[in-house]
Parts: structure tokens; sequence; C-alpha cells
């Protein structure tokens, strides 16, 4: 899921007072939608990474076993 630039994300600040925007609110849904978001790209990241490090790769249980391991 991710956040079409098309939809209008209403979003109210919180001012000092002087004026300086300190904070953002923002709509429950739209905070899940941008935290979802950012996880899909953290995974996108992640495996690009992966991917030009060339190491080899190694199944799933085998790496789980190594981890319990040490």
């Amino acid at each position: 899921m991710a956040i079409r630039q098309s939809r209008e994300i209403k979003e109210r600040c919180v001012v000092d007072d002087k004026g300086k925007r300190v904070g953002v609110l923002l709509d429950p849904q739209v905070y899940k939608r941008i935290l979802v978001a950012l996880e899909e790209l953290e995974s996108i990241r992640a495996y690009d990474t992966a991917k030009k490090s060339r190491d080899k790769a190694v199944p799933f249980e085998q790496a789980i076993a190594e981890i319990k391991r040490k």
C-alpha cells in the first residue's frame, strides 16, 4: 500500500508562541498509511542492498539456525 500523491493529505501544524512550526497533526489513517509505505520502502532498500552485495544466498532455515547458535 503506497501513499498516493493525488490524495490530499490534510495536516495541521502546531506552532510555538513565536509562530514557528514545531509539529504536525495527522489523521490516524494517514499516519498509518505513511508507516506502511515507510516499511515497504525499507524492505525494498534492504532487498536492493542484498542484491548488490553479491553474497551467497542462505536458506531461511539455515540463517535462523545460525542466529540461534550465536
